[in-house]
């Protein structure tokens, strides 16, 4: 601080990092709106898969679940916002890697989702999930850096 000022200088470097914390948003958004459109497009296809709760209705609600987190990742700058965000891509990849490698079988009511074949919209959906899962996860660990930097700074 000098004497004429009551804040302290900016931090080195905290324009350019605000820079690259927007680019991950913004990427992070992107995957988890790939991964809501996906979702949502093809649930039709997969309402015939029904226990209790049918297949279609499980990724409408994976398709719900991502675009509020990436309205989130986009207008509420928050560690819970980037929290929820990897959340929804980390749950929606293992359960896809899940159900594409190992034949769990019906559980309760939610019905037998196992399909092996790879086609298009799954390997993009992986993607998207994959990029949202390594954005949000530098998101957080920027929002635990800074949250360190803060207490040592009081302290």
């Amino acid at each position: 601080m000098t004497a004429n000022t009551s804040t302290p200088p900016p931090a080195p470097h905290g324009q350019a990092y605000r820079i690259v914390q927007g680019g991950a948003r913004a990427l992070s958004a992107g995957g988890l709106g790939v991964n809501a459109y996906i979702h949502a497009t093809i649930a039709d296809q997969y309402d015939a898969v029904s226990e209790g709760i049918s297949q279609g209705d499980l990724f409408r609600i994976e398709a719900g679940l991502a675009a509020l987190a990436a309205l989130l990742v986009l207008v509420w700058w928050r560690t819970v916002s980037d929290a929820f965000a990897w959340l929804v891509s980390a749950g929606g990849l293992a359960l896809l890697l899940l159900y594409a490698y190992v034949d769990v079988g019906t559980l309760g009511p939610i019905p037998n989702m196992y399909e092996p074949a790879w086609f298009d919209d799954k390997r993009l959906t992986v993607v998207a999930q994959g990029v949202t899962l390594v954005m949000s996860t530098f998101l957080l660990i920027g929002h635990s850096r800074r949250s360190r930097r803060l207490v040592t700074d009081v302290g």
